[in-house]
């Protein structure tokens, strides 16, 4: 169970391929709102990951739309549909890697022999499903799930990069774009966690004068976050707009990735490309990219804060283009 968001299932995906590859002969099923399910694609047979499908059933669970739509005749049908089909796949196991009180009451409908979840979740009623409680040590959220998952591991499982599909229809696509390339990603969950669009401009420019094509992704709902930095840029940004599929496929073939605390920034980490993280309110110890090669810039008086304010955090703020190109230059110089 990891119902959402981007960069939450991309942090869960590293313990379940290090558990797919452990055990290639399991039956592994993953629940998953449905704007996600090309993250996992397990049950389109041309759509694949680069060594095995890290899955072998998607259940799709709109859970935030049921709770929208709470009484109403299609979400009942849906919730009723969705608990046959969890039973009907008689799991032995079930790992709860959310930790909230919907998920785990969801995964509770599996009716499995264990139902396995942090000691400590997120939501502290999740823990009133749970079966097995595990007491998670790890700092990075990456750690934690891995630790989660070793519970019907025998606690062997190293951390490893995660299996993500490969499209090769988005793949085709993606070989199209001129090279080499700095991916953008400006937006954010809310505003706080969002450095100026001005300083993505500057360094839009500066890269393009550094011999650099600039691509600014276009996430839902943030068109036209994308268009002005692209219109106001000068000509040195393009805005991109991509399903999930191709936004993984471009992301395979960036040189680097700029960005924030969001999703793509994590789906660059997890396809090990070069990060500069541009962080203010989240701490990246605990969710900003993790192995590979990158730099993460953040104030030392920021301070942990899921405040959804709508302004960039203070911290933030104090991070200039001059900063963000020195990591970026370092990282690009260091690829060569």
């Amino acid at each position: 169970m990891r119902l959402s968001a981007m960069g939450d299932i991309l942090h869960a995906l590293p313990a379940v391929t290090a558990l797919r590859e452990a055990h290639p002969e399991w039956h592994i099923g993953w629940a998953v709102e449905p704007q996600w399910k090309p993250l996992l694609a397990a049950d389109d047979a041309a759509v694949r990951g680069p060594a095995m499908p890290l899955v072998d059933r998607v259940h799709i669970v709109p859970a935030r739309r049921w709770a929208r739509e709470l009484l109403s005749a299609k979400t009942l049908s849906e919730v009723r549909q969705t608990r046959c089909e969890l039973r009907g796949e008689r799991y032995d196991v079930c790992i709860d890697l959310q930790g909230a009180f919907r998920s785990a009451m969801i995964a509770s409908w599996a009716r499995a022999d264990r139902l396995i979840g942090e000691a400590v979740p997120r939501e502290r009623p999740a823990r009133w499903f749970f079966s097995q409680h595990v007491e998670t040590r790890g700092v990075h959220v990456i750690e934690q799930a891995l630790e989660v998952v070793n519970a019907v591991a025998d606690g062997s499982l190293p951390v490893r990069l995660p299996l993500l599909p490969v499209d090769p229809d988005a793949e085709r696509k993606a070989g199209l774009i001129s090279a080499p390339f700095v991916l953008l990603n400006p937006g954010a969950g809310w505003g706080a966690k969002r450095w100026p669009v001005d300083r993505y401009i500057e360094v839009a420019r500066r890269l393009r004068n550094a011999g650099y094509s600039v691509l600014v992704n276009a996430g839902p709902g943030e068109d036209a976050l994308a268009d002005e930095i692209a219109r106001l840029s000068d000509g040195a940004a393009v805005a991109l707009r991509s399903s999930i599929a191709e936004l993984i496929a471009v992301t395979r073939r960036a040189a680097l990735v700029i960005g924030g605390d969001t999703g793509p920034v994590h789906l660059a980490s997890a396809l090990d490309r070069p990060v500069v993280g541009i962080f203010g309110p989240t701490d990246p110890a605990r969710n900003g990219p993790f192995g590979g090669n990158f730099r993460v810039l953040r104030h030392p008086e920021s301070r942990r804060d899921h405040t959804r304010h709508h302004t960039p955090e203070a911290g933030l703020l104090t991070i200039s283009p001059d900063a963000v190109m020195a990591a970026a230059t370092e990282l690009l110089e260091g690829a060569q």
